[in-house]
């Protein structure tokens, strides 16, 4: 924004704010958000990430490795354009979006995860599963309600921002911040009854 000199009623003189034309901020914002395509090819490298998500939403390996390739084969139907968020984010939205699909039809049906599983999936850098067995915290996870459960699994398994984590989710960062807050403390109680 510019300013120029300004001449008040009373004679005195003032700067005023001048705001940009705007169709400056019409194209700036246009550039900012002009998509881009969402790189097929780039989609295997986020694969353990996805694994893991999909792990701490279902609770089962077969379940999470059938969420995987159906969110890829979702994904690849057809060419996807991305205007802010990081593939990463993206393929959380869709993971989630498509678990949601799968559960309607579903009566969900409580598992409990293999112990040797869990060992194969690549460790989590989150300050839960540092702390304890991963095998305890992903069974914990699905005693969780699914707000809480989804929001743990964006930030402490996946390792998103709460900003990326929260528009992956559709929610603010206020909420993200509170469902893990909240989330957190019930897998530490439910941690410490069971030993």
């Amino acid at each position: 924004m510019g300013t120029s000199l300004r001449r008040a009623p009373d004679g005195a003189v003032g700067h005023a704010t001048v705001p940009k034309p705007r169709r400056f901020v019409r194209l700036r914002a246009a550039v900012e958000s002009s998509p881009r395509p969402l790189d097929p090819e780039s989609l295997g490298s986020h694969v353990a990430r996805l694994y893991r998500a999909a792990y701490g939403l279902c609770g089962s390996r077969q379940d999470a490795e059938d969420l995987v390739q159906d969110t890829f084969e979702r994904v690849l139907r057809r060419p996807r354009f991305l205007r802010r968020d990081e593939d990463v984010v993206y393929l959380l939205r869709v993971l989630r979006n498509t678990w949601i699909s799968s559960r309607r039809g579903k009566r969900e049906v409580p598992s409990a995860p293999a112990g040797e599983e869990i060992e194969a999936i690549e460790a989590p850098t989150d300050p839960i599963a540092q702390a304890i067995e991963g095998a305890a915290v992903y069974e914990a996870l699905q005693e969780l309600t699914q707000p809480l459960r989804e929001a743990l699994v964006a930030v402490d398994v996946m390792g998103l921002s709460y900003r990326e984590a929260a528009r992956a989710l559709g929610t603010r960062e206020g909420t993200i911040m509170s469902r893990l807050h909240r989330g957190r403390g019930q897998i530490a109680d439910r941690l410490e009854l069971g030993n």
